[in-house]
């Protein structure tokens, strides 16, 4: 098997070339790696122990970003000879088998040379350089594609590999300039990467509730400079300190002219005075530690190009692996290359709102989102009705992303918006104020719950709950927290049949670390939790470098939920992560305590087993690490740590502000609706099932779920779903810590095709 590394720059995480090939050097005899750079250098393939290179890789761990062995252009392949001394290469070493990673160029690249395959071997045995024997041992090629890129560009997937660590640099950085810009009052112009594609600028602006965006897939219309002075001008006569404009480097006028940042800043400046600055990101957005869905992702699709390798035959046509929603899926190469190109020739031909949907479902979606709350004004004539916001259980990050775009597009409705302070509790207290549009202002960024948060729930409090409601004229409520504000919200559904103030429209946005929640795939909060143990355990594994052996025992939160522990064992490939969902006993701690050993004696200098807090009543945090410190003695030593509640705080993720901004969105669009259609004789009446619901995400469709339905799949005693999609992460967690794992517990990933129907279907993220 051999793996490229294609991609023009290495991006975030072509941890493919990380989190990836480590998984790959666990089923190869050999490890062959080559980039076009060693085609540039006499083709020269380098060939290295799997258990060398897992060695390596074990050693810098997951939080390196980058491409480990190396990735440049290659001229040379594009001609017929480059691509005859490459199959000599291959055939000299066995190799039948290619994984490249990069953009659509080398992946069509890719597919060409396979194509090529059996004219370019008869070519080499024709010049005497194999034999026919050679020749016929290796008669075809099979190719995987898996797409390494921070422009997340390419069609027919969900997230490219670097996308989102990109992201994550790139809310670092804004996040640093709005402080100086707040207390300087001034106006940044921020440049993004993006010569083809908007999606680094649309995300990072939607997530920071910029004022300006330019992306090159939707141009601004003649007069753009007029409206956005005018927009800069009203934000500060409103009381904002600050603006920031993002634009992409690829950004275009109507007319097909670049728009630079250097222009806008001269524009603000001379027509409004401001005091401007310009910041140009560049290549820091490529560099610096992955984030957890990266290195999560790029193992998922390691994987599955792995299995796809497997199971692939003379027949089987090149595939790309690509996501979609939580799962790893398997397409046409050439079918999602020409889709992107077909991007860029609607672009090319000025057909603008084309190339948005082009784009995908996702990227419209976040367009049109943007639009609808940077350009939305408090509605001038007021509705009959008034929404409650209010957040229930823990602290998640996002909480306050959603609760922002909600208020402000209640608002915009002309709705009446009452902010209720420490949840359920507080809606019984009467702990209720009127939010205006500037109440939210700058949320999106902010971690924890600003409305403040209890755990309780209503049933003990019913009688009061609708008295406040009642007082308050209250026509929805909206409800944003964990599983105590599913189960609050299933109680005020059940009470409806004593209270009539409880017919009105009910929904719950899940937001828990725990991602505990029925009805959805993702909480808000999970993510930024999941990158936040991360970055714990990277530092507690970095705290032994130079030491002697030593085993990290690392307890994680999430309740009985194991979501946080699998996914961060994962994110920085621990030898072991136990959880309730996955039953434990004396037996299984041995084993893992003795493979453990193995490793170490073979000169790996650090473990990692992570325990979620309540995987086992006997088997404790103190009782593993001290097995661990006797099984181990005289071969490694032990260390325990406790992440608490460093896991609940920080700032929110780019995903949970994204995926928060638009869940408030489209739930006050719910609500509005349910509010029109119910409303009959000077108030609202409703009590049927699916006006109380959860709103979540189902593999790439965000939907409305009945909290009566999700009733029946509820572990209520546990605190979770019944069933629960990620569980079949857990052979890959076993795979990447080189146990001996049957295929058969691997859910291999599904067969695609992409047309523009399924580019149209709605994702998250």
């Amino acid at each position: 098997m051999c793996i490229l590394s294609f991609p023009t720059v290495p991006c975030q995480l072509s941890s493919i070339s990380n989190s990836y090939i480590e998984f790959v050097c666990l089923f190869c005899l050999k490890f062959i790696s080559f980039s076009f750079y060693g085609f540039q250098r006499n083709f020269i393939i380098s060939s290295i122990s799997s258990d060398l290179f897992s060695l390596c890789l074990s050693c810098t761990g997951k939080s390196l970003g980058g491409t480990v062995i190396g990735s440049a252009r290659c001229k040379v392949f594009t001609t017929r000879e480059g691509r005859v001394a490459a199959a000599y290469n291959l055939v000299k070493k066995g190799i039948t088998n290619l994984c490249v990673c990069g953009g659509d160029g080398s992946l069509t690249g890719a597919n060409i040379f396979r194509s090529e395959w059996s004219s370019l071997l008869e070519e080499l045995v024709q010049k005497g350089r194999i034999t026919d024997t050679l020749a016929q041992q290796h008669d075809h090629l099979n190719i995987v594609g898996l797409v390494g890129s921070i422009d997340n560009d390419f069609c027919g997937t969900d997230m490219t590999i670097g996308a989102d660590s990109a992201l994550h640099r790139i809310m670092e950085i804004i996040d640093a300039i709005m402080t100086t810009a707040q207390s300087h009052q001034r106006t940044f112009v921020l440049e993004v990467m993006g010569r083809h594609c908007g999606y680094l600028a649309l995300v990072s602006a939607l997530a920071s509730g910029a004022d300006w965006l330019f992306i090159p897939e939707s141009p601004p219309k003649e007069g753009w400079e007029d409206r956005m002075c005018s927009r800069l001008e009203s934000s500060r006569i409103k009381g904002s300190r600050l603006n920031i404009i993002i634009i992409a480097e690829g950004a275009i006028d109507i007319n097909g002219k670049p728009i630079s940042s250097t222009y806008v800043k001269d524009l603000v400046v001379d027509r409004l005075g401001y005091d401007t600055r310009v910041t140009v990101l560049g290549h820091v957005q490529r560099g610096g530690t992955p984030s957890a869905f990266d290195r999560i992702l790029s193992s998922k699709l390691g994987v599955e190009a792995v299995v796809a390798l497997m199971e692939g035959s003379p027949d089987t046509p090149a595939c790309v692996i690509g996501l979609s929603g939580n799962q790893a899926v398997r397409l046409p190469l050439m079918e999602c290359v020409e889709m992107t190109k077909l991007v860029q020739n609607a672009m090319n031909e000025k057909k603008f709102d084309e190339a948005v949907k082009l784009r995908g479902g996702s990227f419209e979606n976040n367009w049109n989102i943007y639009k609808l709350l940077a350009f939305q004004k408090p509605a001038q004539v007021q509705s009959n009705f008034s929404v409650a916001i209010l957040n229930v259980g823990a602290p998640a990050a996002g909480m306050n992303s959603a609760a922002r775009s909600a208020v402000r597009l209640a608002l915009a409705h002309g709705h009446k918006v009452f902010a209720v302070n420490d949840g359920y509790q507080g809606l019984a207290n009467g702990a209720v104020s009127e939010m205006e549009w500037h109440s939210v202002a700058g949320w999106t960024g902010q971690g924890g719950s600003l409305l403040g948060t209890k755990r309780t729930l209503p049933k003990k409090d019913m009688e009061k709950i609708v008295e406040t409601i009642a007082k308050f004229n209250i026509s929805a409520l909206l409800v944003i927290g964990g599983f105590e504000a599913y189960e609050g919200v299933l109680q005020l559904f059940e009470a409806r049949s004593h209270y009539n103030e409880l017919c009105i429209p009910m929904c719950v946005i899940p937001a828990t670390i725990s991602n505990n929640v029925p009805g959805t795939d993702f909480s808000l909060g999970a993510d930024t939790a999941v990158n936040a143990a991360m970055e714990g355990c990277d530092k507690i594994k970095q705290s032994a470098s130079g030491t002697k052996r030593r085993v990290f025992v690392v307890e994680t939160m999430g309740g009985f939920c194991g979501y946080l522990a699998t996914s961060t064992g994962i994110a920085v490939g621990a030898d072991a992560a136990y959880i309730f969902e996955d039953p434990i006993n004396i037996n299984d701690l041995k084993t893992n305590v003795e493979h453990l050993a193995e490793k170490m004696k073979k000169d790996v200098q650090r473990g990692l087993v992570l325990r979620n807090e309540k995987c086992h009543e006997n088997y404790t945090t103190d009782f593993i690490h001290k097995l661990y410190s006797s099984e181990g003695k005289g071969i490694f030593d032990c260390r325990v740590n406790v992440l608490g509640h460093l896991q609940q705080g920080g700032e929110p993720s780019p995903f949970d502000r994204n995926f928060g901004t638009k869940l408030g969105v489209r739930v006050i669009q719910w609500i509005s609706e349910r509010l029109t259609e119910n409303f009959r004789q000077g108030r609202v009446f409703t009590n049927s099932p699916d006006t109380a619901c959860v709103l979540g995400l189902h593999r790439k469709v965000i939907k409305f779920t009945p909290v009566a339905e999700l009733k029946a799949v509820t572990d209520f005693e546990h605190r979770m779903p019944k069933v629960q999609w990620w569980y079949n992460l857990r052979p890959m967690l076993k795979m990447l810590a080189k146990y001996q794992t049957s295929f058969c517990e691997y859910v291999p990933g599904e067969i695609e095709h992409v047309t523009r129907r399924s580019l149209s279907i709605d994702s998250g993220f």
